[in-house]
């Protein structure tokens, strides 16, 4: 098959042995590269109850079949391994071009396992990777690592996928990232990788990647590109990224406000699009990808933190510490963004801890003399950056919120467990699901937490669009549950075969949908007929083998839930006022078109149809 180096990379680190063995042409055809690779191989290869920060945990980094080749936006890789967040299911995937970069140096995936004595780091070059001391880096923000391994290697085209001190300390909530401000940053993973001693993985490479049909992959990719230029929706992303989509979620009364107490927040056009236009010098765009959403570099002009400079938020991260906090000051946003950057935490859950400490405060739970005297009222945003630093370097009461908020909540206890946001232990991430009924299921059913992306319903439950070829011929509207889990069975089936291809969700689904155009791509680079069905297909038996993963750690129907605050506590303004979301009925809908019995287990009919 094409696409493919057929090629994963084995780096023992206990044993300090690298090894190189076949990736094989079922598993191509069956699970793809990314999310279904790892997937495959976490399943196969961890035994149920390991721990998640111990040497037996393995970490996988993978790529998918179109990654590196003229497919728009296909630098994307996806890592994974046994959350130590959440002790389920853990995976999170990175824009940017270190992804491309592993292919072009001779692999598909690196899988990581054991720990090493000393702090290493992985130079892969053109097929060929050992082991180096990082014992000088050790310590070192994610920005000075990437900037001392390019210098020691004297390749400035070298690309980093590293960890900051957080990842180092074991925080659970630390990421991993690359290109400096790209993130893998759901589920804790930067922990693992902190667990074992490794500090990054630099890589370098020459090599092409064979396309079976290079004419029609040409063709197919154009009408992307074609359509991606004349996209309204993919315009305002061009020009203001993300974040772009602050005022619109506002208005429909989804932008999470005061720790999701409402969703509307009065001062949502301090902190849109259109105010971080303002201070943006610089757009970034991924490898191959014409849109260019991420905001590159922005200089804050005035304010408490004028002079701050550095990567962008996207919008996650502006709803995270602006709305979320009650904090107007966009200034405090991007310097607490920059923080998490360079230490390496992800700034969804971040954010959704600093907002849960604030509300902990407001109650009398957490006093000034359990902060050590940082006084954590509604939008105090020099609070908010102190405790981002003292979460990501361990100290103080970070310490205690770097757990997460479910351990935080429950040690702080007081009643606080009751209104921490989490499901399966993955802190909520920005989007209301009180105006998108579907949203809610998905989050309850994601197999690594509250997931936004996987199956992220928003745009085809506004608009209602039918997919039949993901099966569904209707949507009901937003504030409805009849016929939801077929629409989230179906977009997460197809959005767990865009995490296998490792493919952006932006074009390839949420506003640009082509999925002909799509399925002939991959066909003309592995040379398998596949059409949009098929693909669909073995997106449904990869997000099964996760939710087995899932049911071997002892995850079942009531774990698939949500916190009571959008089950029980309505909203008071703005269009959701009055809703919450009724979980059950969707949920029984959901659990029979998947195949599972009343546990939410996958029924041995099911395994048997799926080929698992």
């Amino acid at each position: 098959m094409g696409g493919y180096l057929e090629k994963i990379l084995r780096v023992d680190l206990s044993k300090g042995k690298i090894t190189t063995e076949e990736l094989k042409e079922e598993t191509q055809k069956k699970y793809l590269g990314g999310s279904g690779l790892a997937a495959r191989i976490l399943y196969d290869e961890l035994k149920p109850g390991i721990d998640p920060l111990g040497p037996k945990n393995k970490l996988v980094f993978a790529t998918g079949p179109l990654t590196g080749t003229k497919a728009p936006s296909s630098g994307r890789h996806l890592v994974a391994a046994k959350s130590p967040l959440t002790g389920a299911w853990g995976e999170a995937t990175s824009g940017g071009f270190w992804g491309a970069e592993l292919k072009f140096a001779g692999f598909d995936a690196i899988v990581v396992e054991g720990k090493s004595e000393a702090p290493v780091y992985l130079w892969i070059n053109d097929g060929e990777a050992v082991l180096k001391d990082a014992s000088s880096i050790w310590g070192k923000s994610v920005y000075q690592t990437e900037d001392i391994i390019r210098e020691s290697l004297d390749d400035k085209k070298v690309k980093v996928a590293s960890i900051g001190p957080a990842g180092e300390k074991l925080v659970k909530i630390a990421c991993i990232m690359n290109d400096k401000d790209r993130t893998a940053g759901r589920c804790g993973l930067g922990a693992v990788m902190g667990s074992k001693k490794l500090k990054a993985i630099a890589v370098r490479g020459t090599q092409s990647i064979q396309v079976v049909d290079s004419e029609t992959l040409d063709e197919n990719a154009k009408k992307f590109r074609e359509e991606i230029k004349v996209n309204s929706f993919i315009s305002l992303f061009t020009e203001q990224g993300t974040n772009s989509i602050v005022l619109t979620m506002n208005t429909m009364g989804t932008l999470p406000t005061q720790y999701y107490r409402e969703g509307v927040f009065e001062d949502a056009e301090k902190i849109d699009g259109n105010a971080l236009m303002e201070i943006t010098t610089k757009r970034f765009a991924c490898y191959g990808c014409p849109v260019a959403c991420g905001r590159g570099h922005v200089e804050v002009k005035s304010g408490s933190f004028a002079g701050t400079s550095g990567g962008g938020p996207e919008y996650e991260t502006v709803a995270a510490f602006g709305s979320l906090c009650m904090n107007n000051d966009l200034g405090s946003i991007v310097k607490a963004g920059i923080i998490c950057d360079q230490l390496g935490i992800d700034t969804i859950s971040a954010g959704n801890i600093v907002a849960f400490a604030m509300e902990c405060y407001e109650r009398g739970i957490l006093t000034k003399k359990d902060t050590e005297g940082l006084e954590l009222n509604w939008g105090n945003s020099e609070a908010l950056v102190k405790l981002v630093e003292k979460m990501g370097m361990k100290e103080g009461i970070g310490k205690l919120l770097s757990e997460g908020v479910r351990s935080a909540s429950q040690k702080i206890g007081k009643g606080s467990e009751e209104f921490a946001m989490h499901v399966k232990g993955l802190e909520t991430p920005m989007h209301e699901p009180k105006g998108y009924k579907g949203l809610g299921l998905g989050y309850a059913t994601s197999n690594r937490g509250a997931c936004h992306l996987r199956p992220e319903p928003q745009m085809i439950e506004m608009m209602g669009v039918a997919r039949p070829e993901l099966g569904f011929d209707r949507v009901s509207g937003t504030y409805e549950v009849e016929g939801k889990g077929q629409v989230i069975k179906g977009l997460q089936d197809y959005k767990t075969t865009l995490d296998s291809l490792v493919l952006c969700s932006f074009i390839y689904d949420m506003y640009i949908y082509l999925p002909d155009a799509l399925a002939k791509m991959v066909t003309a680079v592995t040379g398998y007929d596949f059409e949009i069905g098929e693909l669909v297909k073995v997106g449904e038996r990869i997000f099964n083998l996760q939710r087995l993963f899932n049911v071997r750690e002892g995850l079942l129907r009531k774990d698939d839930t949500l916190p009571k605050r959008f089950l029980e506590e309505k909203t008071t303004k703005g269009p959701t006022a009055g809703q919450v979301v009724e979980l059950e009925p969707m949920l029984n809908e959901y659990y029979t078109v998947r195949g599972w019995n009343e546990e939410g287990i996958p029924t041995k009919e099911k395994i048997s149809e799926l080929e698992l």
